[in-house]
């Protein structure tokens, strides 16, 4: 949209215009989103897939409402490898630690951590990444609690 300095009579008319600018700066800002922080989503997912699938994706939900954007690549690397076979699980675990780089925080859930959990927190620890523990209420809790 254009705004015109000018009155339908063409005259220049300041206050208008200016009115109309400030309103189209807030719109624009509206729409662009404010920074959101990249974490790295490390729960389970062996096991019960079922059932860990879904507290991740719920865990993904919390990060989010808490103005991060979540990654968990554990819930999207297994749409196209096999968990079982265990050459592509070494591959997705050197994938999720190459996008874990990429995170500002590590978030980790639950009271049991997995073999694969082990490795990323071992991983961000070497990198000082921050790595915050939840429990499965997603209340954050001292690492000591998990580990």
């Amino acid at each position: 949209m254009s705004i015109n300095k000018y009155n339908s009579e063409g005259y220049h008319d300041p206050t208008p215009f200016e009115a109309l600018t400030n309103i189209t700066k807030d719109e624009k800002a509206a729409l662009k989103p404010a920074f959101r922080p990249l974490v790295y989503i490390c729960s389970p997912f062996s096991g019960d897939i079922e059932g860990n699938v879904k507290r991740a994706q719920k865990f993904c939900r919390f990060a989010l409402e808490k103005g991060n954007i979540p990654l968990a690549p554990h819930l999207m690397f297994p749409q196209f490898m096999d968990d079982t076979n265990e050459e592509e699980r070494e591959l997705a675990i050197f994938m999720d630690i190459i996008l874990m780089g990429k995170c500002q925080e590590v978030w980790v859930l639950g009271d049991t951590i997995s073999r694969g959990m082990r490795i990323e927190i071992e991983k961000a620890n070497k990198r000082k990444q921050r790595v915050r523990y939840f429990n499965k209420d997603f209340e954050e809790v001292d690492a000591k609690c998990v580990i």
